[in-house]
């Protein structure tokens, strides 16, 4: 009996994520969390001597540095082309702003791509790379991490089981508080361009935390909404975008929703919240607390079901790494996606299993849709057909 080889690990690229950022570490320890990624070069800054020195902390070959992401497309594309080792992916970690010229160039030299969320900044570059991603037939990773944890995945098993029988009402929030301040104006620097409309496009909050909140109801209930009524508002005087928002939400099946995002709110950390109320039962889910889920059957008490238990369905199981009562969190989360994209790159023929680009065409139509409600006093307005 001949022994099991294991697949090589996949070569990792990325742009963006240098000194001083903080989502392009997040990316990088989920990325060999499981150990199915290795990164191996990276267009890390625009600068070159910041560009070297970031590519030097972590070790990479200063070949494989590079300071344009063009050029690195090109040149890894080149390496896979006669040598056989060019990244297999690219990680985009960047502001909004770049997301889709960088996309673009990986596409098109034939390197499959995670990106950070939101997809774009407008849904016509949202639409446009949906296309570019078929003509070229790569996949795209869509960095929606919040659907990695094992009991929103129990969660989405059970609605789609139909325990919760017709769902009625779709409640999600996401409360932060870090602008509650204009800390933009002391030079911090994530504050500096997210809220910067030349940078993060025209959504503050909405486009931010926001989207994390409307795709994470969708993953759940496997809905989306069909009209909206929006008010987007800004409290920080002299801010350039929201830093609150409140939507109404109606479904074809005549569900009713209602989400808001904020990074004023007062006290709040990073409070990601979902409950869904359905004809047979109700579940609650916290993000600060991801390792319980509140499963309340009609006329029943509550259950606390938690991560690792027997009883949850399998693809709970399958995004878990550590026995019940060993909590794990938004960093396991974030590696269960690249743990499944992965999976999915080993096997292009299957559907694929992580948010993608059609999802991030489905996001930047609901930021659009309540940019237009929100701009007509929050009048009812229908979301496009996907």
């Amino acid at each position: 009996m001949s022994p099991t080889v294991a697949p090589r690990r996949l070569r990792l690229g990325m742009v963006g994520g240098g000194q001083g950022a903080f989502i392009g570490a997040v990316h990088r320890i989920a990325a060999r969390l499981d150990d199915d990624w290795v990164l191996v070069a990276g267009a890390l800054s625009s600068d070159p001597e910041r560009a070297r020195a970031s590519g030097a902390e972590l070790r990479l070959d200063p070949e494989r540095c590079y300071s344009d992401f063009r050029e690195m497309a090109r040149a890894e594309a080149e390496r896979t082309r006669h040598g056989g080792d060019g990244i297999d992916a690219v990680a985009i970690v960047t502001p909004n702003h770049l997301h889709f010229p960088v996309a673009c160039a990986f596409i098109e030299a034939g390197i499959h791509v995670v990106c950070d969320k939101p997809l774009t900044t407008s849904l016509a570059d949202a639409q446009h790379l949906q296309a570019l991603v078929r003509q070229h037939g790569v996949r795209l990773c869509l960095t929606h991490n919040y659907t990695g944890y094992p009991l929103i995945r129990a969660a989405r098993a059970l609605v789609e089981a139909g325990e919760l029988g017709d769902v009625r009402i779709v409640q999600v929030e996401y409360a932060q508080d870090w602008l509650a301040q204009p800390l933009e104006d002391s030079g911090q620097k994530q504050a500096a361009w997210r809220t910067d409309p030349a940078l993060a496009g025209p959504a503050g909050c909405l486009g931010d935390i926001g989207t994390h909140a409307a795709q994470l109801a969708e993953f759940v209930t496997g809905m989306a909404p069909q009209r909206i009524s929006a008010e987007l508002t800004t409290f920080v005087p002299g801010r350039r975008v929201d830093d609150h928002v409140q939507v109404q939400l109606r479904y074809a099946n005549g569900a009713r929703g209602l989400l808001w995002a904020s990074q004023v709110a007062t006290g709040e950390e990073n409070h990601l919240r979902l409950r869904v109320y359905g004809t047979k039962a109700a579940l609650h889910w916290d993000q600060e607390s991801p390792n319980a889920l509140t499963w309340h059957p009609a006329g029943q008490p509550a259950q606390r079901l938690t991560r690792g238990m027997a009883s949850l369905p399998a693809v709970a199981a399958a995004a878990t790494r550590t026995p019940g009562g060993h909590p794990e969190g938004y960093l396991e989360a974030f590696a269960q996606l690249y743990r499944d994209f992965a999976r999915d790159l080993r096997a292009l023929d299957q559907p694929a299993s992580v948010p993608g680009v059609d999802d991030g065409v489905r996001s930047l139509a609901f930021v659009e849709t309540v940019l237009a409600s929100a701009s007509r006093d929050g009048a009812w307005t229908a979301l496009p057909t996907p």
